[in-house]
Formats: C-alpha cells, sequence, structure tokens
C-alpha cells in the first residue's frame, strides 16, 4: 500500500514538472487587458485581428483589423495565408473565441500573438474607439 502511494506522488509530481514546464516555456500568446493591447496595436508592424462574425464585426471594430471568423470552416485555411512571423493583436467579443483563435494560429507556427483578454466589449467599457464598416 505505501509503495503504491509513494509510486503516485512520483507519477504526480513528474506531470506537475512536465505540465509547468510546457506552460512556462515561451508561450507565443500573450493576453493583455485593453490599455496595453491599445498600446501594442499602435506599434510598427502589429496586424490587427478580429475572429468575430462578419455580422458582429460590421457592427463596429477596431480601426484597421481585418476580419477572419473563427468559427467558420475556412478559419485554418485563411490564417495559413498570413505571414507567421508578424506581430498579431487578437480580439473577439469577450476573449473566449479570441483565445481559440490565438491558440489554433500558435499551433500553426504563429510565434507573436496578444489576446485581448475580455474582448471588444471591454474595450468599449473603457471607452475606447470602434468604428463600423
Amino acid at each position: 500500500m505505501k509503495k503504491k502511494y509513494v509510486a503516485g506522488l512520483v507519477l504526480l509530481a513528474a506531470g506537475v514538472l512536465i505540465l509547468s514546464g510546457c506552460s512556462s516555456k515561451g508561450s507565443a500568446i500573450t493576453n493583455m487587458n485593453a490599455k496595453d493591447f491599445s498600446a501594442k496595436t499602435q506599434q510598427a508592424g502589429v496586424v490587427l485581428l478580429d475572429v468575430r462574425t462578419p455580422g458582429e464585426f460590421s457592427q463596429g471594430h477596431i480601426q484597421g483589423a481585418m476580419n477572419i471568423d473563427v468559427e467558420a470552416r475556412t478559419f485554418l485555411s485563411e490564417i495559413s495565408k498570413l505571414d507567421k512571423n508578424k506581430t498579431y493583436a487578437v480580439y473577439c467579443h469577450s476573449g473566449n473565441r479570441s483565445g481559440v483563435a490565438t491558440k489554433a494560429m500558435a499551433k500553426a507556427g504563429f510565434t507573436h500573438l496578444y489576446n485581448l483578454e475580455n474582448g471588444i466589449a471591454d474595450w468599449m467599457a473603457q471607452g475606447m474607439p470602434t468604428v463600423m464598416s
């Protein structure tokens, strides 16, 4: 009984070390609040990506954003056309879909990804501007 308990603890500790090593190794994704995200979007060369539906995008988006719907069947093929070495500032309505999008982009080899925590809803609550198309 004691051997099984010790073996279980060793396996648990090894699992924790492996998982913590994976999560801390230079993640390609940085989550940001609206203020920091706004500053990031002002940097030269940053591509602003709205991953909401085209309908949501047309009702108001951050100036200069391109729209690729993360829920569309074509999302992966659309992001495959993007330069993986560029920096992308990604947002959605609440931060959930942009989290999914940035994870998919990181898995596809993108290395510089910034996710707007709490999405454009928080952006607007902070009084930051949007435009309509």
